[in-house]
């Protein structure tokens, strides 16, 4: 699994001009599923969003979590985080997971972080979203579950 996710101040998601998702402080998570993500990948996942350290404690060092400032999170799928353009210029999305199975693992990756007691704001699978935010600094962390597997 591969995620890019945000520090932001504000996030919301459109779907047909309607708000589907809002957060105010937190972070936004954009959310893409491989072919060959497994059980561990979703594990991964669930147990590093919510405790990314990314929000500044009274010091300002960054040593504190969403959970910490009490924020929300903003979850929107994104298939494109498989897009590969090392040969031309349109990418393929060959390593990206087959729809069902990226819909199975989004929703349960929602599920599961809902489950650590953080407020969990979606996006829709499938559909064309407008996404808007307002970064916190900025501060962007890029995580793949693959590289943290392949170090263990």
């Amino acid at each position: 699994m591969r995620a890019v996710v945000q520090r932001v101040r504000s996030a919301s998601v459109r779907v047909d001009g309607k708000i589907v998702g809002a957060i105010e402080r937190g972070l936004l998570v954009f959310l893409g599923v491989g072919k060959d993500d497994t059980e561990q990948d979703l594990e991964f996942m669930v147990w590093k969003v919510p405790r990314l350290r990314v929000f500044e404690d009274p010091q300002g060092k960054m040593n504190l979590n969403v959970q910490d400032i009490q924020g929300a999170v903003l979850c929107v799928p994104q298939f494109t985080l498989y897009g590969d353009c090392r040969r031309g210029l349109r990418p393929s999305f060959d390593e990206a997971a087959p729809p069902e199975m990226a819909r199975q693992y989004y929703e349960e990756f929602l599920r599961r972080l809902r489950g650590t007691g953080v407020r969990v704001e979606s996006g829709v699978f499938g559909a064309f979203m407008e996404v808007e935010l307002r970064n916190d600094g900025p501060v962007t962390i890029l995580l793949e579950s693959k590289e943290k597997r392949r170090r263990t």
